[in-house]
């Protein structure tokens, strides 16, 4: 891990391999070491760069709310450092979010991009009800709040048979700072709607969704990319593609990477 000193904060971030750069940027509760086992494949012909998010992992928090702006920010201030001009962005979530976020902000840096079990619309009211709920549960009981959400982002199913992964997620998840998980809710409660990017943009375009995702409803979200050039591919399990789907999900990528 390397890390820079950006607005008075360190952040964290790793830089390996040669190539075509890829940018992988995680989801909420998470940190960059999600990638860890979709790393090697990814690596064997591009410069792979993971990035932990404002308030996750071990970079540290920058204020009570990090808008996906903030983030995206922070992410440039990364690849500045590292003297990268074009990169492809593949974010899980609210990496995802972000992604998008750098894209609208920086569209001259963007050689791909790759939504993965994430969306372009902004919070409904109800998810927004929900955020705040989500603030007020973790402010009560921050380590049951952390532990139900993974639970949730797995399919049912997948909680029994995956069990031992689920549980690495939860303690990775539960060294998330209390101030990083509310500074990120209130971020993602006000993101822009940002379906237009799917529309206006040349580059290619990949969206990711799980038929079980228990946080983002398979058909509402699939609707997004009509009429557009985004190719999407299903996986059947639930918002973990990364772990329920992990070896469908290396030659998806791989499978990518090559078009762009």
């Amino acid at each position: 891990m390397k890390t820079i000193h950006y607005k008075n904060i360190n952040v964290s971030f790793s830089d390996t391999g040669k190539g075509t750069t890829v940018v992988l940027l995680h989801g909420f509760l998470e940190n960059q070491l999600m990638w860890n086992d979709i790393m090697p494949e990814l690596l064997l012909k591009n410069r792979v760069v993971t990035i932990d998010l404002l308030g996750h992992g071990q970079t540290d928090c920058l204020s009570y709310v990090h808008t996906m702006e903030d983030q995206a920010d922070m992410v440039q201030a990364v690849l500045h450092e590292l003297k990268i001009r074009k990169a492809i962005f593949v974010g899980h979530s609210m990496g995802g979010y972000v992604a998008l976020a750098f894209a609208e902000l920086y569209p001259e840096k963007v050689k791909g991009l790759v939504l993965m079990n994430s969306t372009s619309y902004a919070d409904s009211k109800e998810r927004k009800v929900n955020r705040d709920r989500a603030i007020k549960a973790v402010k009560q009981d921050y380590t049951t709040f952390v532990r139900l959400s993974i639970a949730n982002l797995f399919s049912e199913e997948n909680r029994e048979k995956l069990a031992l992964q689920t549980e690495k997620v939860k303690l990775e998840a539960l060294k998330t700072p209390l101030q990083g998980i509310i500074a990120a809710l209130e971020g993602m409660k006000i993101r822009k709607d940002r379906e237009v990017l799917f529309h206006l943009t040349d580059y290619p375009k990949l969206l990711i969704l799980g038929e079980k995702d228990g946080v983002l409803n398979y058909d509402e979200n699939r609707h997004q990319i009509e009429n557009t050039s985004v190719e999407l591919v299903t996986f059947p399990d639930g918002h973990m593609s990364h772990i329920e789907n992990k070896e469908e999900l290396k030659v998806v990528l791989k499978g990518f990477l090559k078009k762009v």
